[in-house]
This record gives C-alpha cells, sequence and structure tokens, in this order.
C-alpha cells in the first residue's frame, strides 16, 4: 500500500542492515507516522506485547523474523538448540489468541531443525521469514479478489449505488503486511471504480478502527464514516448496511471465529437484521486442531488501563487520559469468539466457503487428519 507516493509493507529487513526488522509503529498512528527499528527477540516482543504490531498476519511476520533475530544471537558459547526454543517459546507467549504466531515461528523453526544444505542458520530463517511474508501477501491479495465478487453482485443489485460495509477493528494492510483481509475487497472494489461506503467501528478500548482503519481507508481514498462501536445495531436496523466484513485472529475447523472484542455484538446485530456477515482470513488463521471455539481458544486478557484510559492528541503530543474514577475496577477482554452459526461465509485465498467443518473440510482438505 502507498503512504504519498511510496509503497510500504508494515513490516520488513532492512536493505542496509540485515540486522534490523522495521515496522511501522502503529502505537503512534495516526498522529505521527513512524519507522521503528527492531534489533532483538526482546524488540519483537515488545513491539507484539505493546501492539506497535498488531494483526494476526503481522504478529505472525514479527514472530518469524523473531526467530531469525536470534539465530543472529547466536555465539561460539551458545547451546544453539535450547536458545532457539526459548526464543520461540518466548515469542508465542506474547500474544496467546493469534494462531499466526505460533504457526509463523513454528513454520521456521521446522525449516532451521530441518535444513540439511550448508546455509547457515541465520540465510535459512531468513528464508522461511521472507516466505511467510510473501505467502500471507498473497493470501491477502486473494482474499481482495474473491471477496471483490460479493461486493460486485451487491452493487449491481444496487443499480451501482454504493456498497455499505461494516467492519470492526483494523483487519487492513497494517495488520497483514499488504492488501489486508477484511479491507483486501474493500481496496479491490475501490480500485474497480466501484463505489463503496465503509462504516468503521471505533473499536474501544483501544480504538484500532478510529486510528488505523480509517487512517489506511483515508490514504487509499475510500470513502468512510467512523461511528461509536454500539451504533452497527441501529445501522442494520435502518438498513443503511449492506455487509459486514471482519477479520479473525483465530478460527476453528468448525467455523468458530476468535476476533476483536465486540464482533460477537456485530455479527448478532447482523443475523438478527439478516445482513450478511462475512469473516475474512487466510488458512493460516484457521486452527485445524481445534472445534470447539468457545471451549478451546484461549481468549486474551488485557491491562485493565486500556480500559480505564483513553489516548489522543493534544498540543502535539500523543497523552493518555483517565476516563473513570480512580478506584473503579476493569476488565480488558481483548476478543471474543462468534458461532459459526452467526458467520455467512468464510472469505480466504482458496475461495469462500460456509463456516462449516464439511465445507471448511472440503476447501482445505490437505489440512484435515
Amino acid at each position: 500500500m502507498k503512504i504519498g507516493n511510496k509503497n510500504y509493507q508494515s513490516i520488513w529487513l532492512d536493505e542496509s542492515d540485515p540486522a534490523i526488522v522495521k515496522v511501522i509503529d502503529q502505537q503512534r498512528l495516526p498522529f505521527f507516522f513512524e519507522i521503528k527499528d527492531l534489533r532483538s527477540v526482546d524488540d519483537i516482543y515488545g513491539a507484539i506485547e505493546d501492539m506497535t504490531v498488531r494483526g494476526a498476519p503481522s504478529i505472525g511476520a514479527a514472530g518469524a523474523f523473531g526467530i531469525y533475530l536470534a539465530t543472529l544471537e547466536i555465539n561460539s558459547q551458545t547451546n544453539i538448540r535450547e536458545h532457539l526454543l526459548n526464543a520461540a517459546r518466548y515469542l508465542i507467549s506474547c500474544r496467546p489468541t493469534a494462531v499466526n504466531l505460533s504457526w509463523a515461528v513454528n513454520y521456521v523453526m521446522q525449516k532451521v531443525n530441518q535444513d540439511p544444505s550448508k546455509k547457515s542458520l541465520s540465510e535459512t530463517a531468513l528464508e522461511a521469514t521472507i516466505e511467510i511474508c510473501e505467502k500471507e501477501k498473497e493470501n491477502c491479495r486473494q482474499i481482495g479478489n474473491h471477496g471483490l465478487k460479493l461486493i460486485e453482485t451487491i452493487s449491481k443489485n444496487k443499480k451501482n449505488g454504493p456498497v455499505n460495509i461494516l467492519t470492526h477493528c483494523n483487519a487492513g494492510w497494517l495488520a497483514s503486511i499488504d492488501y489486508g483481509t477484511a479491507l483486501a475487497p474493500v481496496y479491490a472494489a475501490h480500485d474497480k471504480g466501484i463505489p463503496v461506503h465503509i462504516w468503521v467501528d471505533e473499536t474501544r478500548p483501544r480504538n484500532q478502527g478510529a486510528k488505523l482503519t480509517a487512517w489506511e481507508l483515508g490514504q487509499h481514498g475510500v470513502p468512510y464514516t467512523l461511528i461509536p462501536d454500539n451504533a452497527g445495531g441501529h445501522l442494520m436496523q435502518q438498513k443503511m448496511v449492506d455487509i459486514v466484513i471482519v477479520g479473525s485472529d483465530r478460527t476453528t475447523r468448525t467455523g468458530d471465529s476468535a476476533n476483536k472484542i465486540g464482533t460477537y455484538l456485530k455479527a448478532l446485530a447482523a443475523y438478527d437484521n439478516n445482513v450478511p456477515f462475512y469473516s475474512a482470513l487466510p488458512s493460516t488463521t484457521i486452527d485445524f486442531s481445534i472445534s470447539k471455539g468457545l471451549e478451546e481458544i484461549q481468549v486474551e486478557v488485557r491491562d485493565q488501563e486500556e480500559v480505564t484510559n483513553i489516548t489522543g492528541l493534544s498540543d502535539g503530543k500523543i497523552l493518555s487520559v483517565r476516563i473513570c474514577p480512580d478506584d473503579a475496577a476493569a476488565v480488558n477482554y481483548g476478543f471474543d469468539i462468534t458461532p459459526a452459526r452467526l458467520i455467512t461465509g468464510l472469505i480466504t485465498e482458496k475461495g469462500i466457503c460456509r463456516a462449516t467443518e464439511k465445507d471448511i473440510k472440503e476447501m482445505f482438505s490437505d489440512k484435515f487428519k
């Protein structure tokens, strides 16, 4: 995607120094566009934990780069196997809900452990990491192509009137290295000249919709309107939403989907108002080992300060302001689980399927054991 006239990914390797991983600092957006250098496993962990890097595919890429940086930390005194295993466990523990993180870390570890060539561990790890990044980018591009068909159909039925799409949190290119998941079809439709308008949930408590999705769409010239999280149901009742498209952090083999807290309520409202509700995700976000989302997906509980405080720009500085009594107790669940029965379909790199084990298995038969 472009910022100004320059193409960017959300994460990449410094061309002049292969010991530096560069990321767009999502904590500073939309007020400041800044690039941050990550030089160690601890830097990667910290960037994922504090959401400098966020979004399932981007988190996975960061974790993969973390293993690569771990290989650069090896010296003559290092117990290599123990060092890399510790790095892998450490990185995976950072954000437990998004399956892409463990998938990507384990993929690089597998390549490093199995590579019989004379390449260095660092070369092998970097090759695997770049492979992951390119795979995820292509997955997201294909998600855009498949989701585009849904938007085209709605546009034709509306006699080329604008398609009103509601989304939640940020599932754009910032979250996905490039293209996006939920926003990939939006960009594809906009670039094709199909009129679209996006209802952007603010997405409390961290406001990724207000800060990131709104910024992304604005950079790309896509019309949008920012709304409070709880306005979505009203808009659906008033026939002002044609389709809901969200991302996913972990989806089971049966179609249950974990996404940013508040997604479940949007799915309920969509179901009640006969609005199609789609989850857009690459197959790397499907956890084929589990089938019961409510029982088997670990929902991350984050710092309560994200609920008790709100961050914004004041006099050119990003400040955090408390919005409740000093002694208020708060809980901050990062995700909720949307049951498959509420999901119209899954938009994947292979196409669109119903959120059922049968249909998922037909589309990804090689992933089922």
